[in-house]
């Protein structure tokens, strides 16, 4: 007797599956069509739900439009001016300070 004549020549059954012939069933397009419309509609809702509602009262509102708008304005003055410009200027403001570094006058007699 051969070594290969005990072996399963057929393809495996597995358990759970059920006969072959059973094999995959097919979704019906009606129902899927119909779920999809479900997900839609609830997707519009919780975008109704979630639109974002201004609690803040008309001086905060007025507070933060100022704020940005000094913010803005600090913007376009610090973009105004180039490097080179702003290198010349924080020389000219050293050149006027008191030099600290230099040193002091230690002699009395002179």
């Amino acid at each position: 007797m051969s070594e290969y004549a005990a072996s399963q020549k057929s393809a495996l059954n597995l358990k759970g599956l059920g006969s072959i012939s059973a094999g995959k069933r097919k979704k019906k397009k009606a129902k899927e069509s119909k779920r999809l419309l479900e997900q839609a509609a609830q997707q519009n809702e919780e975008e109704e739900k979630k639109t974002y509602v201004d609690k803040r009262t008309p001086a905060q509102m007025a507070f933060d439009k100022m704020a940005e708008k000094r913010q803005m304005e600090r913007i376009l003055n610090k973009a105004s001016k180039t490097h080179k410009l702003r290198v010349e200027d924080f020389n000219r403001h050293l050149d006027c300070l008191t030099e600290h570094y230099d040193i002091p006058k230690v002699s009395w007699t002179k």
